[in-house]
């Protein structure tokens, strides 16, 4: 099925329709999106990280659970599937597309899915509207970055088991720049666009071709990821870094968000929530930029094409206890596409059919 979730666009498989072999999945993925191909003009995906995205979904053996969902980005010019991030954007048709494929029975009215993420073991539910047991994908909810409407999903993520901040700091310094690294669900790196020598109002296009500014983010990603107990990242495809600066539209920031090498036209709603639970951290490089709200826990977060709000609650932490978020709320939409088959182009080598990974149809 493909499905629209959030501003994202990716394939939704069960996971009993693709090989239970991971390369032998991910290979078959590569072929149904089109990968490697800038234009990925042979298959699925739309020349683009946020539309070359994949969801294994099947029923959970977590009591706590309804499904599973694995995410997993689908590189598209080089020959590359990754499991090492989440997509809360895609995580809004998880819910809807479980009701789908008959793993959830549906509310009469309304219907709550509790999805375990296998990327982190981290939890969310996802709650949609279902008028009379189906999954109904109009309403009145607008997110920016998405023309029309369509009914929300409202997805609500209980706190993280994993540290807010992945250094123990607040502020750290790395490769010669004050930054902070947080976890709210998203590996981020919160960095002053000031002292990177740009605005942060720039368009995502003539950021990416900032050749300077390329080699500044990959220094800092590098050694952030490792001062995050994340290795070496060069390749994978965490941390995020988002370049901040003071808002211009009523928001309480404004974003750009490297995912990491092309610039996000908006901003992940993982990644959101990582940069709203960093801007409520004192001594934070958010401090002096952001403008937040004197009440609630609401945040709004500007970005290249709108903006994006979400609720976000954290305890800063007292008698040497750390900071930890306390709850993380959005509100997406989702809507189905297409449903039926694909057909992936047959494997560059010859190689004995197993799976269907020889060329023929998955569904």
């Amino acid at each position: 099925m493909l499905m629209r979730g959030g501003t994202s666009k990716g394939a939704y498989f069960l996971a009993e329709d693709l090989p239970a072999d991971p390369a032998a999945r991910d290979g078959l993925l590569l072929r149904v999106m089109g990968s490697p191909d800038p234009r990925q003009i042979d298959g699925l995906g739309g020349a683009h990280p946020l539309t070359s995205k994949v969801a294994v979904v099947s029923g959970s053996d977590d009591p706590e659970a309804d499904v599973d969902y694995l995410f997993l980005q689908v590189a598209v010019d080089r020959p590359e599937v990754t499991d090492r991030q989440n997509c809360g954007n895609i995580l809004a048709g998880v819910g809807p597309f479980a009701v789908e494929r008959g793993l959830v029975v549906p509310g009469d009215g309304e219907t709550s899915v509790r999805i375990r993420m296998l990327n982190t073991g981290e939890r969310a539910v996802a709650t949609f509207p279902t008028p009379g047991g189906r999954v109904d994908y109009t309403g009145d909810a607008e997110i920016s970055g998405v023309p029309g409407t369509a009914a929300p999903v409202v997805i609500e993520f209980p706190a993280g088991e994993s540290p807010l901040l992945p250094t123990g700091s607040v502020r750290d310094t790395v490769a010669g720049t004050a930054v902070t690294c947080v976890d709210n669900g998203m590996p981020t790196v919160l960095i002053a666009a000031s002292a990177l020598g740009v605005t942060g109002y720039e368009a995502p296009k003539d950021l990416e071709e900032d050749l300077a500014l390329a080699d500044r983010l990959h220094e800092i990603r590098l050694a952030a990821g490792r001062l995050m107990g994340l290795g070496d990242v060069e390749t994978a495809t965490v941390p995020k870094l988002s370049l901040l600066a003071p808002p211009r539209d009523g928001g309480a920031v404004t974003t750009r968000t490297f995912i990491p090498v092309r610039c996000h036209t908006s901003i992940g709603v993982l990644g959101a929530a990582s940069v709203a639970a960093g801007l409520r951290l004192p001594g934070g490089v958010g401090e002096r930029i952001a403008r937040l709200p004197d009440h609630g826990d609401r945040v709004r977060i500007e970005h290249p094409t709108g903006f994006l709000e979400i609720d976000t609650s954290v305890d800063p932490g007292s008698d040497g206890s750390p900071p930890a978020a306390r709850r993380t709320a959005v509100v997406r939409t989702a809507r189905k596409i297409f449903d039926g088959t694909v057909f992936p182009r047959a494997a560059a080598l010859p190689a004995r059919p197993q799976g269907g990974n020889d060329g023929s149809a998955a569904r």
